[in-house]
Order: C-alpha cells, then sequence, then structure tokens
C-alpha cells in the first residue's frame, strides 16, 4: 500500500466511542504508559540483530519510583535457563521429552548500555533477579535502582543499546532458514500491577505481560527481504548498501513484533467490520498457498463474529505470518495486530487445523492485545476464554461436529477436543493456578485451554447462552485497555447472570473437583409382589414402583437433571441439587422404565465420564449399535490425538 493509500485508509477510519482508531484519534484508547522509539538492524547471516531503544516511561503508580525491571525473553533460550530447567521435567508444547539441547538453540538478549537521562550510564547497576524460582543462572529478568525516584505522574527516558542473538526457532522466536520472528525481542519494562511490580521470569509454560503504549520501529535489512509487524508500515528507505529501512507505528498496544523472509509471497484482502474496513495481509509460504484461501476464509469469519458478539477492533489492520515448513515452533502464536498460523503443504481439507490457528490467534486480539490479562499469572482469562471464544466460532463457521475433522469416515468437533483435553488431566490443578506452577505443560494445556472452554461451556446450561455471551462483551467493553484479574471477571459474569456464581467458580475456577454423575440402579418391580398368586403382568394394568438411584461419584457439586422414560411412552424429567452422594426417584405407574438419563441434554461438558450417565432396560446388543460404540470411541481416541498434537 502507497503512503498516499495509506494516508486515505487512516482517515477514512471511524470512531469509536468518540475516538478515532489508531492514528488521529481524539484520545488515546489506553492509559499509554510506554513510549518505545527502536532502531534495530537485522544481519540475516548469523540472525542477530543490534539496535538501540529509547522508552519513555510514565509513572502512574501514584507512588514515587525508584527501581525498574526488565524483561530480557530470549535469554531464556540457554542451556541453564529456568525455561529449559523446566522444559527437562514437564516438557512444552514446542519442545518434547526427548528434546536435546543444540547451539543453535541459543539465544541471546544483551544489554550493551543503559542511560537513564538526566541521571547518566547506568549500566554496571544492573542486576539480574529470578523472583519466582532464586535460579543464578536465569537471566530472563535484570532491574536497576535509580539514584533518585521519578514522582507520580513523572517521566524517566532509559535509553537502552542491545544485542540480540536469535535461536533456531525452538518456543515463539527465532529463524528457521531465512525466515525469522522477532518476539519478545527487546527488553521490556515490567508492569506495576496490584501495588507492586510484576515482572516474572519466562517459564516454559508462560507467556507475556505488559503495559499499553505507542512503538515507533525502525527496522533496517537485505532489500529482497519481505516484512510484516505489528501496527502499520509509514515510510520505506532504500539505502546504498543494499538494505532498506522500514519504519512501521502502532499505539494502543501491549507489545511489538515483526518477521521477515525473502521467500514470502503478499495476499492482501480487507474486512468490513462496524467500525469500518480492515486491512489484512498475509506474508505466506510458496508452498503453503494452496491454504491462503483457508486462512481467509477463516479470519474474515473470525473477525465479523468478534465484531458482533464482543465489540469492535480498532486498528486498521491485521498481519498473518505462515511459517515455513520445520519452523511450525513460530506459529500458532500472537502478537497485537500480528498473528503467526499453521499449515504444511500437504493439508487436507478434511482436517481443520489453518483453520482452528487462525480463529484462535486472532481471538488473542481480543483477549490477550486488547483485554490485557496477567498471562503469568492468570493464563486463564486469555487462553482460556479464548479457547470458549474458538469452540462458538469454529462451531458457528463450519458446524458444531465438524469444526476441527469432517471427513467421510469421522468427524470430530472443536468442543469434543477442548473437552477431551481436559480429561487428561482433570485433577492435577486448578484453573487459577499460576501458570508456572502446573505440574506439567500437559496439564497447564489440558486445564488452561480445555477445562477453562469446557467451564464456560457447562455455565451455558445454568445460566444461558446467551447470558454468558452478553457478559463476555461486558467484560470486553469493560476491561479492554485494561489489566484485569480473575476475580474481575467472574464478578462480571455473576452480575450479568443476576445471581451469585461463586458455588460454581470456588469449585471450577478455584478447585480440582471432578465432576461426574451416574446412574447407579434402576427397576422396576410390581406393586403386588407381597401377594401369593398375583396376575401375569400386563403392560398398562399393572402398577410398578420405578426406581432410579443417581450417584455423585465426584467432589464437584451442582444441580442436574434426571429424565426419564416409561414403556407407555411417557417422558418424565427429574431435578436433584445433587448434594448428597446418592438419590434415589421414585415413581408409581402402570408403566415400566424403558430408559434413565443425567443430563439428557448433553449440556454438562464438564462430566468426566458420560458412559455411565444412562441406562436401558434393554440394551441393544445389534452390530450397528457395537460398531457406532467402536467409532464413537475411536473418534475420541483421534480427538484426544489432536488435541496433544495442539
Amino acid at each position: 500500500m502507497s503512503l498516499w493509500r495509506q494516508f486515505l485508509f487512516v482517515v477514512a477510519l471511524v470512531s469509536i466511542s468518540g475516538a478515532t482508531t489508531l492514528f488521529g484519534q481524539s484520545q488515546p484508547l489506553s492509559d499509554r504508559v510506554v513510549a518505545y522509539q527502536i532502531d534495530a538492524t537485522y544481519h540475516p547471516a548469523n540472525h542477530s540483530l543490534d539496535a538501540t531503544e529509547t522508552l519513555t516511561y510514565t509513572n502512574k503508580t501514584g507512588q514515587p519510583l525508584d527501581t525498574f525491571p526488565f524483561h530480557l525473553y530470549l535469554n531464556a533460550f540457554q542451556p541453564k535457563s529456568t525455561f529449559m530447567r523446566e522444559d527437562q521435567i514437564s516438557g512444552t508444547r514446542d519442545l518434547g521429552s526427548g528434546f536435546r539441547w543444540k547451539s543453535e538453540y541459543f539465544g541471546e538478549d544483551k544489554v550493551k548500555s543503559f542511560v537513564v537521562e538526566g541521571m547518566g550510564d547506568l549500566t554496571s547497576q544492573i542486576q539480574f533477579i529470578a523472583p519466582d524460582d532464586g535460579n543464578p543462572d536465569d537471566r530472563t529478568v535484570f532491574q536497576v535502582k535509580l539514584p533518585k525516584p521519578i514522582p507520580p505522574n513523572g517521566t524517566v527516558t532509559f535509553k537502552i543499546a542491545f544485542h540480540d542473538q536469535f535461536p533456531q526457532v525452538v518456543a515463539r522466536s527465532g529463524y528457521k532458514r531465512d525466515f525469522i520472528l522477532g518476539g519478545q525481542w527487546f527488553p521490556k519494562v515490567g508492569v506495576w500491577w496490584h501495588g507492586a511490580w510484576n515482572c516474572h521470569q519466562y517459564h516454559n509454560t508462560t507467556e507475556f505481560f505488559a503495559d499499553f503504549g505507542t512503538y515507533d520501529v525502525n527496522l533496517t535489512l537485505p532489500s529482497n527481504f519481505n516484512v510484516g509487524a505489528t501496527g502499520v508500515q509509514t515510510a520505506e528507505k532504500a539505502n546504498s548498501d543494499g538494505t532498506k529501512t522500514l519504519t512501521f507505528h502502532a499505539q494502543d498496544v501491549i507489545d511489538f513484533a515483526w518477521t521477515a523472509d525473502p521467500h514470502t509471497k503478499i495476499v492482501e484482502s480487507e474486512v468490513n467490520l462496524s467500525t469500518g474496513p480492515v486491512k489484512i495481509r498475509m506474508l505466506m509460504q510458496p508452498g503453503h498457498m494452496a491454504s491462503a484461501p483457508r486462512y481467509l476464509q477463516a479470519l474474515k469469519g473470525t473477525m465479523k463474529l468478534f465484531d458482533e458478539w464482543y465489540g469492535p477492533y480498532p486498528y486498521p489492520q491485521i498481519t498473518v505470518v505462515d511459517p515455513p515448513h520445520g519452523g511450525g515452533a513460530a506459529g500458532g502464536m500472537e502478537y497485537p495486530t500480528f498473528i503467526t498460523a499453521d499449515t504444511t503443504w500437504w493439508m487436507s481439507k478434511a482436517i481443520l487445523e489453518p483453520e482452528v490457528v487462525v480463529a484462535h490467534e486472532y481471538g488473542h486480539q481480543y483477549w490477550y492485545a486488547m483485554v490485557a490479562t496477567n498471562e503469568f499469572e492468570d493464563a486463564w482469562l486469555d487462553e482460556g476464554i479464548n479457547s470458549y471464544s474458538e469452540v462458538k466460532v469454529m462451531s458457528a463457521l463450519y458446524g458444531r461436529n465438524t469444526s476441527t475433522i469432517n471427513s467421510r469416515i469421522g468427524t470430530v468437533g472443536d468442543g469434543s477436543v477442548q473437552r477431551l483435553s481436559y480429561l487428561s488431566a482433570a485433577d492435577l490443578d486448578p484453573i487459577s493456578r499460576k501458570a508456572w506452577q502446573f505440574a506439567s505443560y500437559g496439564s497447564y494445556g489440558g486445564v488452561t485451554y480445555g477445562k477453562t472452554a469446557t467451564m464456560l461451556r457447562t455455565l451455558q446450561h445454568f445460566i444461558g447462552k446467551d447470558t454468558v455471551q452478553k457478559a463476555l462483551r461486558v467484560y470486553f467493553m469493560k476491561y479492554r485497555f485494561q489489566h484485569p484479574d480473575g476475580q474481575d471477571f467472574m464478578n462480571t459474569v455473576s452480575q450479568v447472570a443476576g445471581q451469585n456464581l461463586d458455588w460454581y467458580w470456588s469449585q471450577a475456577v478455584n478447585g480440582t473437583q471432578i465432576l461426574d454423575y451416574g446412574i447407579l440402579s434402576a427397576e422396576s418391580l410390581p406393586t403386588d409382589w407381597y401377594e401369593k398368586n398375583p396376575p401375569p403382568e400386563k403392560k398398562g394394568v399393572t402398577m410398578y414402583r420405578d426406581y432410579v438411584t443417581v450417584h455423585r461419584l465426584g467432589d464437584f457439586i451442582l444441580p442436574v437433571t434426571l429424565q426419564v422414560k416409561f414403556d407407555d411412552g411417557e417422558t418424565i424429567r427429574a431435578q436433584w441439587d445433587g448434594q448428597d452422594r446418592w438419590h434415589r426417584f421414585v415413581w408409581e405407574k402402570k408403566a415400566k422404565l424403558v430408559s434413565a438419563e443425567i443430563d439428557p441434554d448433553h449440556a454438562i461438558y464438564l462430566d468426566r465420564d458420560r458412559f455411565n450417565n444412562s441406562w436401558t432396560a434393554k440394551p441393544n446388543t445389534r452390530a450397528t449399535q457395537k460398531v457406532s460404540f467402536y467409532l464413537m470411541y475411536m473418534k475420541q481416541w483421534l480427538a484426544m490425538a489432536i488435541a496433544w498434537l495442539a
């Protein structure tokens, strides 16, 4: 897009809540605590970068600050880091149990100088800290104490020179051949949150947390590289040495990421939302062009649904990056206005992985990039709410039972995948656990993503699907461009629902109780059983006492519905509060029990074992029934495999 077209595009943007989006707005959308100006030069020959960073920090904490912590995320890719230590114990989404260290995996973000305007060179005052585990070899957080404090509402300007060595991508940042993903690549100040600095180490199960602000980034690299980045490109300059310098601007965002690759093909489109047109810019690998239409279809559909369900997307552009073959560790990642996708050259149309990844990563624009929760401590508020949203989007776009696999030999819905991923670690950790404190990466993934999604889907049964959707919209609109916590979310849902939901949150979010209800027994006994010569039982004539005993096998307590059917065609639904361990229902009717089922609407998705939810008087042993059962079993096994791979 030419500079003139960019100008016209920006001018055409409409206002949101009285403020024009991104450029020329009458007032900021966020508090803009930080302002980053970065001049960087990328050296593709050795995958390194040299840069200077000017960070202006506005003290909006209400108290003087004299100590400032910073993240150096790239230092996680070192053999003695906490990230790598934890990976050896529990693994990550990208590094399997058989992972072996190679020198190519080394990454580094090295501060060469640290100058504070008006206070001088404080490079010698840099002190590495490990606030979470005390690891003396971890270099992902440092702090500097200033000679004098910054008063409330005062500003301080840091001038930092740094050198990056990117790793061969193993998690979220790095290179693969000529491809580079610049994620978490610059010294980033921590967040003053809940009355203290929040600046955690980079763990193998944690993502990120940062304040809102503005970014002006100049990136110099060879002229044949195609580049994508957070925000929008505002200028391009050709240099005499065969390089080019691209200028990017973004505001009211919490981070800045970029990608470069000389081989990508640019695909552009746009989508019309309630705020006007949003430009879509995709950087596709040549061998993956068959997935480009699939990415676009999923992205446009997702953007429209989020706009309708939750609220406006206030930025003029979204960039989608397609990683190369072998660079999958760079796929499935999110940054403000910038996401990475995932596919292969052989991707079948029956497997909707490209669509799922795009839908999920775009969702992060809301639950991570705008509602900027603390992903170290409340990962579920982003990943979990986003997984729930993903299930809704994929169901709406591709069908409830066909949104992950849709082939002639079988179908799998995204909701089933999320539920099954939770079942693998249902009782290990609560949803509210801090991200780095989970028992394993499998538990972190199964609980944070799968259980949260399943928990919210189950909540729909009690307060209504429309109420949950309304609560999410209220939550988004209230807390966008802020840093809410878990209690803020739960309070919002309870308020919108008009009822106290603490009984649910205490078990589903803050507890590890297992939800499992089953049919313990069922039988129909003639009421004249005591007579010496009772008449033969006759349908519609003999009086029966029908018993159904329901059993709470787990510790999770909630009300359940029992549906029973009789041989006279009548169907009855009864309610049980689930408080006791068991309850017996009794009916006297001239009819025998045919079947009994707990949760007949199949809406309590948290129920760990659905096979014990039903009983029938005459089990169907026909071959077709057996085949159906085995197919269902295979389908669930396949869904679990997909969940594990995801």
